[in-house]
């Protein structure tokens, strides 16, 4: 019989164990080469586990198992024959259907005896329907309470020892201790890549001096450049003209005018870097990823949303590998798609500063000494002051304010045709 060994492969450098998050298969399946067998959760990302050949399978870990890279996860008998189809449900069909029918005599009968109940009934007379026991009476009158404020668990519904001890005393103004709804609970252990986010935002907080500073910023030309272009930049481009693409050229212009926003600590040393690799923050059903635009200060509009649309669409079908969101320079997140007014982003490590985006609202404001309404947002910048001080954060992030405030003067040389690649 040949067997095969299935191990777990490395996802990524760094990267020594994940998780078995779901088995797509049971044991016993046949499956086929290449088909996806699992999904697996390492501390970066969640990646699926395809089958190295065809045949029958033998789970070698449990669903929640952490498994070492390299280690054995299941085998794969290639010497099984594929099953012949459908052929052996087929044939328990009628089976399913002759269950219900051959016990439907027996519940019609059920109702016949009714007079051997009698004297069963007749022995627990001694107390009424709902009534409680002494015991539990004795209970409840020192609990100042009523039977009728609480439900038995005893046989016609009496009142036990137990239930009366169990009983809360109903708040001022109530009229019932019983809960109406449901009151269950349920727990799952965290994946291991939630478990890893959780690790990294409390290391945040706890070993970097971050401040956030903040500021808003007008709308008005972007919307009216996605407005007049849209449709001829997507007819081009084969992409959207969104906001990622100009808050993203706003950073990377920032960035290298206040280098030391688009560095990092290491132990005693300051690492500054020569390029802008931009994280953008995208929510996936595994929870928020990371991917990165590298050297994202070379990129055009179209080049942008482009990319980020195909790192979103891995990140949602999880698709995603590690080393499409290893690195990263600076994080943009914009929490503004759920609706979210103002935040305080925490800190992307090793990065040293981040962008939060925010919600677009239609507010009054004071143009030229005259009040207009315009749609302002407002945007937020966390950093780590061990690197960072206040002058270069706030002048960062008035940088970007000012290319949003006017793409056009200031990202697109005076020429916004040109400037989207039209």
């Amino acid at each position: 019989m040949s067997v095969l060994e299935m191990k777990v492969p490395s996802p990524g450098e760094s990267i020594t164990e994940v998780e078995i998050a779901t088995w797509l298969v049971k044991d016993g399946d046949y499956v086929e080469k290449d088909q996806p067998i699992a999904e697996v959760d390492s501390d970066k990302a969640t990646l699926e586990l395809p089958a190295e050949q065809s045949g029958v399978i033998t789970l070698k870990a449990e669903e929640g198992d952490v498994v070492q890279v390299g280690q054995v996860v299941c085998l794969i008998d290639m010497d099984a024959a594929k099953p012949s189809g459908s052929a052996a449900p087929a044939a328990e069909a009628p089976k399913q259907e002759e269950a219900p029918k051959a016990a439907e005599p027996a519940k019609q009968e059920a109702p016949a005896p009714q007079p051997a109940a009698q004297p069963v009934a007749a022995a627990t007379q001694t107390y009424a329907t709902g009534a409680p026991s002494p015991a539990a009476k004795k209970i409840l009158d020192e609990k100042g309470m009523d039977a009728s404020q609480v439900s038995g668990s005893g046989r016609d519904g009496r009142i036990t020892k137990s239930d009366a001890e169990l009983a809360a005393v109903p708040a001022l103004g109530g009229n019932s201790v019983t809960a109406t709804g449901s009151r269950s609970t349920t727990t799952t252990k965290l994946s291991v890549l939630r478990r890893k986010i959780a690790q990294r935002l409390v290391s945040v907080k706890n070993e970097t001096a971050m401040l956030t500073t903040f500021n808003e910023v007008d709308m008005s030309e972007i919307f009216r450049l996605r407005k007049l272009y849209k449709e001829e930049f997507a007819q081009r481009h084969g992409v959207g003209l969104g906001f990622m693409s100009f808050f993203t050229k706003a950073v990377t212009r920032a960035l290298q005018m206040y280098p030391d926003v688009n560095a990092s600590i290491d132990g005693d040393f300051k690492v500054n870097y020569d390029f802008c690799d931009i994280s953008i923050a995208v929510s996936g059903p595994k929870g928020l990823m990371v991917p990165v635009l590298r050297n994202a200060e070379n990129m055009s509009f179209a080049s942008v949303e482009a990319n980020i649309k195909d790192l979103a669409t891995k990140v949602r079908d999880g698709k995603i590998t590690v080393d499409e969101m290893t690195g990263g320079t600076f994080t943009i997140t914009n929490g503004g798609t759920f609706g979210s007014m103002m935040s305080t982003p925490i800190i992307n490590p090793p990065q040293s500063a981040i962008l939060g985006m925010h919600n677009i609202i239609q507010r009054p404001v004071a143009v030229d000494g005259q009040v207009v309404i315009r749609p302002m947002m407002y945007v937020a910048m966390s950093y780590d002051h061990r690197i960072i001080d206040g002058k270069e954060s706030v002048g960062f992030l008035v940088a970007v304010k000012e290319a949003i405030d006017n793409p056009v003067g200031i990202l697109m040389n005076g020429d916004e045709r040109k400037g989207l690649g039209l």
